[in-house]
């Protein structure tokens, strides 16, 4: 319809002209050159502009709606103004295709926004980056996994871990891999999985990181749990007859001691080596039984009551709790805490219950060490959150003893039960947090409580 009404008016126009052409030369040849032949021409002239300026007026409109399509420019709205209610069904069409394409920009942009939205909040790590290295996007997660505000290259990771910048280099698409990292005193076990795709023809790598350690740490403790309740299920079965047993000898020998009519095969050397036997008997079954009630504390820990409390008052209970001991192996105990108004969200008890053992097993250490000191610290560690600290000045724990600590029944003490630390640990599960070890040998040994 449009292209109609613009055809029409363009032929009535040259048709004007061609008839104004013919009334001239008619007015040559009936009266010669005269005004009337000069006035026509002038209005042929104006004619001929006023038709070039309305061809390219519509060219100009159709330009301009078609820059706006190719540079995005949503924004404008036509008014062909000047060109005849012919033209209002352009301009309606203009506008209607100029207002889609504005729809669909809003639409991606919000779509765009929501997807962004996502990547920020989403707690698992994401990078995006080139083959070069160049990054692409990083999310907060993963701004805060490195304790950065920017990252333009993964190289720039080598100060946090070398060999995870070298698995992202070499990773394919698909694969996944585990990479232990340490920062800050906190052991980590980043599980990394890479996939490829190309955008403008450009090869893009996404990356997730999330560190499960705390998942790892929660299913070992799981199975240990699992393991001691069969443990002391079937010991319990075991040497409870054990010693009932030997119980009832015990006692059939003191009435055979207070009877004339013992049997002559049974001598006296026999009934004492009997005897001797059973004592032996029941203090192992004895010792058993308060074994294994024992590791009972493992699967038996009270559930945290959580509730706001000052640090300091943590470590002075528990200072002046160990005070004695203190005093008499000579070990000084510093307190520092910073601010030394820092709260902690905790049970109080179990805390305290985490501070004496560790300090328990410090004291023990130092025992053969000059100028034995012990300090117990607590402050915001880089990343927010409160860490307690337990460091001593003792001879410092092996390198192939210090990841095995944590696990049930292993100490190197003579008279260990080799709980203290597991129950510790499982404790700090509990309350969301980990316990790790560090040590230097005849340095220092660092225990870190992180909240």
């Amino acid at each position: 319809m449009v292209y109609k009404n613009f055809k029409v008016h363009t032929v009535v126009r040259i048709v004007l002209i061609i008839l104004m052409i013919l009334a001239v030369f008619i007015s040559i040849y009936s009266f010669g050159f005269n005004v009337t032949p000069i006035l026509l021409g002038t209005l042929i002239i104006f004619q001929v502009f006023d038709l070039i300026k309305y061809v390219q007026k519509t060219n100009r409109y159709l330009t301009s709606f078609l820059e706006s399509i190719r540079y995005a420019d949503f924004s404008r709205s036509f008014r062909l103004e000047g060109l005849g209610s012919a033209y209002d069904e352009m301009k309606d069409a203009f506008n209607d295709v100029i207002a889609d394409f504005q729809k669909i920009r809003t639409e991606k942009e919000e779509h765009y926004h929501y997807l962004q939205n996502v990547i920020q909040h989403i707690g698992i790590s994401l990078i995006a980056f080139q083959k070069d290295g160049s990054v692409e996007m990083i999310n907060n997660s993963a701004k805060k996994l490195f304790q950065v505000s920017k990252l333009k290259n993964i190289k720039d990771l080598q100060s946090y871990s070398s060999e995870l910048v070298e698995k992202l280099q070499n990773m394919k698409t698909g694969e996944r891999t585990l990479v232990q990292v340490t920062d800050n005193d906190m052991m980590m076990q980043l599980a990394v999985y890479a996939t490829e795709f190309k955008i403008r023809m450009q090869s893009i790598i996404l990356v997730s990181i999330q560190n499960i350690q705390s998942e790892l740490e929660e299913q070992e403790m799981e199975a240990w749990q699992k393991l001691i309740r069969v443990l002391t299920h079937e010991i319990m079965n075991s040497i409870t007859p054990i010693a009932s047993l030997s119980s009832t000898i015990n006692e059939l020998l003191k009435d055979i001691d207070t009877t004339d009519n013992i049997p002559q095969m049974i001598d006296d050397d026999t009934i004492i080596d009997i005897r001797n036997s059973l004592k032996t008997i029941s203090k192992r079954s004895t010792g058993l039984v308060h074994f294994v009630e024992s590791y009972r504390n493992l699967t038996k820990i009270p559930k945290p009551k959580f509730d706001i409390v000052l640090v300091s008052e943590i470590f002075n209970n528990v200072h002046l709790l160990m005070e004695k001991d203190l005093m008499i192996n000579g070990v000084e105990c510093v307190l520092d805490i910073s601010p030394p108004s820092l709260e902690l969200t905790a049970d109080e008890e179990l805390i305290e219950q985490v501070l004496i053992n560790i300090v328990k097993n410090a004291i023990h250490v130092l025992s053969d060490t000059k100028d034995a000191k012990i300090v117990m610290r607590a402050f915001l560690d880089k990343r927010g959150k409160i860490a307690l600290q337990v460091i001593d000045n003792g001879p410092g724990i092996l390198k192939e003893v210090i990841d095995k600590i944590f696990v049930p029944f292993f100490t190197t003490k003579p008279d260990g039960s080799g709980i203290g630390l597991s129950l510790s640990k499982q404790i700090m599960r509990m309350h969301g947090g980990t316990l790790t070890a560090q040590s230097e040998q005849n340095v220092e040994t660092n225990f870190t409580l992180r909240f």
